[in-house]
């Protein structure tokens, strides 16, 4: 099951926070963020917010991978796969990360039982992480996709990093006794 939210709607980190609590159930071990993207572009700098923020300002209790200071791309996405499952056999990972869509989908969370490929909007053939996916569509998706990241709004992008590092933290605050945090 998919879940949509729109980054003005004032209800999206509740929405957000149910979807992930419907797609992963009660949780027994703190799960494993991995927040995807680059600073180099505005538009790629989701997931590195939501790990900063994550990291810094919110009562989180789990592992994140990816930060502003020290960012995951896809490119290196790729590796960390196998690395997460010996490394966190049976934690959940939730990945995070900009993406391009319909015009009418931009400015949209989506919350999605599953997997994503990282740099699919940069026509990369990456594999798929995660066991629940969250993206922010942060660009029309276009040819040439990748140069809509600069063109995107920071502010856009940070709204987006707030509601979703919002409702990872409520979801771990919530449901996890042993609390943890263990940044990489």
């Amino acid at each position: 099951m998919d879940y949509a939210f729109h980054y003005n709607n004032a209800m999206a980190r509740t929405g957000v926070y149910m979807a992930l609590k419907n797609l992963l159930g009660t949780l027994s071990t703190s799960p494993v963020v991995l927040c995807i993207g680059s600073d180099l572009a505005v538009g790629d700098s989701l997931g590195p917010i939501v790990g900063t923020m994550l990291q810094t300002g919110r009562p989180f209790q789990g592992y994140i991978y990816g930060t502003l200071k020290n960012p995951i791309t896809a490119k290196e996405a790729k590796y960390l796969v196998d690395f997460l499952k010996k490394t966190h056999p049976h934690r959940d990972i939730i990945a995070v990360d900009a993406a391009v869509g319909e015009e009418q989908d931009v400015g949209l969370v989506k919350v999605t039982a599953g997997a994503i490929r990282p740099g699919a909007g940069a026509n990369k053939r990456l594999p798929k992480v995660g066991d629940v996916s969250i993206l922010g569509i942060v660009a029309k998706k276009a040819p040439l996709s990748y140069p809509l990241f600069n063109l995107t709004r920071l502010g856009a992008v940070y709204s987006m990093a707030d509601i979703i590092a919002g409702a990872i933290s409520d979801l771990t605050s919530d449901q996890l006794v042993n609390k943890s945090q263990i940044c990489v």
